[in-house]
């Protein structure tokens, strides 16, 4: 019986920490594709590219 027990147990412990960890992978999913819904809307478009070149324009 007391085997039957810790089974139980330990198998609700699984289950609780496999759906603690697909709520963390969905968050994560979620949190992704809201930053590139943002990126793809242009909330900042280009602003780590630099725009002037180094070097001096001919005549």
């Amino acid at each position: 019986m007391f085997e039957i027990e810790l089974h139980r147990l330990r198998h609700d412990d699984l289950v609780r920490r496999a759906e603690a960890e697909r709520q963390v992978r969905e968050a994560l999913r979620v949190s992704r594709a809201a930053r590139r819904g943002t990126a793809a809307r242009g909330a900042e478009p280009d602003s780590h590219t630099r725009w002037r070149s180094w070097f001096a324009r001919t005549a």
